[in-house]
């Protein structure tokens, strides 16, 4: 390829032969006048969010090792996790202040110029970085990254976002919106308007007021602490608080939970060695509700349906082991229940009878009536995770619904075969929407009805209540429960305890 196949216009484009995406690119400058390289943090989230655009890559998957592999840590690590984390939450309201900010759409902005203009609005409106140093810095990047034409480009919308406060722009991008409210709430709180429509739907329909859709939607904004479980009768909470030396509270909610302020989960000694593990607090008290819903009968053998990657098997397991109880982990993937397996390593060996890979479909009509105990943690939307998932929101779309909520009612109609009369049943997603929690349950229920197997029902806001650490928020009215993130200060968890009675 010649210099001048290479060349790059002011908005970022290349002219000549095509480049691939993410690719390193050099300046054809003087190095006296380019930056001898870009900042190891910044590289970083820049990396990140070409491999989520270039390859579905999750960022909470891609951003750990990266940081380990690169030897970033400390203050460095942190400046890199917010910097992608919260451009990826906020890349809706971005696209659409650069929009304005460059006079033209930025599906005509060459993808890692985009990305970068991103990690460059976010630090001058998300972040406490100087103007001066968000620009320079990223304007560097965009050098070293894609060549001398974009970085002016960069330059140039950077400086124009920069002339204007973050609640100014938030303004202007709100105007552009019009009268219509759930398009503004779209765009300023950077959620798929699909996405927006259902949450107030989801909101409605658990008995709570439509106008709390503003407040939700920026919760899921806000970067949630990491929470920690302590798997009992591994460790107990005072443990896992003395571990993070003055790091670490005592969860609102469950009786597990272990909130961490600040330092690396990964560093304390009951994460490392399986004792404890990262788990929501939502999940952590959903998973304990399946563990003392009243049942009939023996406790003695329980199944957790969709066992990956882990956490609420490992929480399952451990109590299990304390009630001298087994049970069973299925996942349907190979790799995944290679994470199970890892998830369980601290487990005693007696609680845990078998980590499977199969089809949790045929799980029921294969063993039926042969666990006291069922958790279905089935695959959704991530609805419900987005703040830890930020990706998420851009990657789901209603034509997914369909077939998830297909295989969730597949999945729980199987659990309900596979759980003896008298035992219990726990359907669980994290997603609020209604389609895959209300339907999903009622279209389950009506399926087993037809093969002649009868459920009731359990008081699911009594069982969470009676195990909660403190007050909790929920519809007394209601026979399931949802948690939401606006409310609880947990992921959006859903969960219906059923109970077989023929």
């Amino acid at each position: 390829m010649s210099a001048a196949d290479d060349r790059r216009d002011a908005s970022g484009r290349q002219r000549g032969a095509a480049r691939s995406q993410g690719r390193t690119q050099r300046s054809a400058a003087a190095p006296s006048r380019r930056r001898r390289g870009s900042d190891p943090a910044r590289t970083a989230a820049y990396d990140v969010l070409r491999s989520v655009d270039g390859s579905d890559a999750y960022a909470n998957l891609v951003l750990p090792p990266l940081l380990r592999e690169r030897r970033i840590s400390g203050r460095d690590a942190a400046f890199a996790t917010e910097l992608a984390y919260g451009t990826l939450r906020l890349r809706g309201r971005y696209d659409a202040i650069i929009a304005q900010a460059a006079n033209r759409e930025v599906g005509t902005i060459d993808a890692p110029a985009l990305d970068v203009l991103r990690l460059g609005v976010h630090q001058l409106l998300g972040m406490r970085v100087p103007a001066h140093a968000a620009v320079s810095e990223t304007v560097g990047l965009a050098r070293e990254q894609l060549g001398t034409g974009p970085s002016q480009f960069v330059n140039a919308v950077l400086r124009t976002v920069g002339r204007a406060s973050s609640e100014e722009w938030q303004d202007r991008i709100a105007a552009a919106a019009g009268d219509d409210e759930l398009g503004r709430l779209a765009v300023v709180q950077s959620h798929p308007l699909w996405v927006v429509r259902a949450l107030r739907e989801a909101l409605v329909g658990n008995g709570r007021s439509a106008d709390e859709i503003e407040a939700l939607l920026a919760a899921d904004n806000e970067a949630p602490r990491v929470t920690v479980v302590a798997r009992p009768g591994l460790v107990d909470q005072e443990q896992v608080v003395e571990e993070t030396e003055g790091a670490g509270l005592v969860g609102a909610l469950a009786r597990t939970a272990v909130v961490l302020t600040g330092g690396d989960p990964a560093a304390l000694p009951s994460v490392r060695d399986g004792r404890a593990g990262v788990q929501d607090e939502g999940s952590q008290l959903v998973a304990l509700a399946l563990t003392e819903a009243p049942l009939d009968g023996p406790d003695e053998r329980w199944l957790d349906l969709c066992a990956g990657p882990g956490g609420k098997a490992a929480l399952l397991a451990a109590v299990a082991g304390e009630r001298g109880a087994r049970i069973v982990a299925n996942e349907v993937q190979p790799h995944r229940s290679r994470l199970v397996e890892q998830a369980l390593r601290a487990v005693p060996a007696d609680a845990v009878e078998d980590v499977r890979t199969g089809d949790g479909r045929t799980l029921g009509a294969d063993g039926p009536g042969s666990y006291d105990r069922v958790m279905v943690d089935a695959p959704c939307t991530g609805l419900g995770a987005l703040r830890r998932r930020p990706e998420a929101r851009w990657r789901r779309t209603p034509a997914d619904l369909a077939a998830l909520s297909a295989l969730q009612r597949d999945l729980l109609v199987s659990a309900l075969q596979a759980v003896r009369v008298g035992g219990v049943v726990a359907y669980v997603t994290c997603s609020p929407h209604l389609v895959e929690t209300q339907l999903v349950v009622k279209d389950a229920l009506r399926a087993a009805a037809r093969t002649g197997t009868d459920v009731e029902r359990l008081d699911t806001p009594a069982v969470v209540r009676g195990i909660a650490a403190g007050g909790v928020d929920l519809d007394d009215e209601r026979t399931d429960v949802q948690l939401w993130p606006h409310v609880h200060g947990t992921d959006a968890m859903h969960l219906t305890l059923l109970r077989r009675t023929s």
